[in-house]
């Protein structure tokens, strides 16, 4: 009695198998799409690669508080601090991050440290190809994950601005 109804169950799986394999397969169109995202389409919650902001004057927002790689579950965040000067001055506040490390091999993007970060420094961006076949490139510094320009006139831009409705006249845009 028993054997009928798993065979019964095997018979079902495989008749909702053979029906999905005769349906039109749906493509997304990455990597050959047009524009910077080549075709990828991303969710407002995505948790991507991550980016250290600038603010308005170039500066550095990131002041070397170590509540990103405290919150950190998976310490994966590792931090040098540096005074800044009159002359060296390369954030807003009396310190700066010298170092800067995230290691993606243990980052579970969690988006802990961005939660916890008292300025706004540390974000995820729509980056998602970090594949690579040597471990060691894996672990991103500073240079790395500094966004080159603020986020208000930067390439990020486009996820930098405050209202659905910018971004949904955006994308209609291209």
């Amino acid at each position: 009695m028993g054997y009928l109804r798993n065979i019964g169950a095997i018979a079902k799986g495989m008749g909702i198998t053979f029906g999905e394999m005769f349906k039109p397969t749906t493509v997304e169109n990455y990597p050959d799409g047009k524009g910077v995202m080549r075709g990828a389409v991303f969710q407002e919650r995505f948790r991507g690669m991550h980016v250290l902001q600038r603010d308005e004057n170039g500066l550095e927002k990131c002041v070397a508080c170590f509540l990103c790689a405290a919150a950190c579950p998976s310490n994966c965040i590792y931090i040098e601090a540096a005074e800044n000067t009159e002359t060296n001055r390369v954030s807003g506040a009396e310190r700066y991050a010298k170092v800067y490390n995230i290691d993606y091999n243990r980052c579970i993007f969690c988006g802990y440290c961005v939660e916890a970060c008292p300025t706004d420094a540390i974000t995820h961006g729509h980056g998602f190809e970090l594949a690579t076949f040597n471990a060691s490139n894996l672990v991103y510094r500073k240079e790395q994950l500094l966004s080159g320009k603020p986020a208000h006139i930067g390439a990020n831009q486009i996820f930098a601005s405050d209202s659905r409705e910018e971004r949904r006249l955006e994308k209609q845009a291209k």
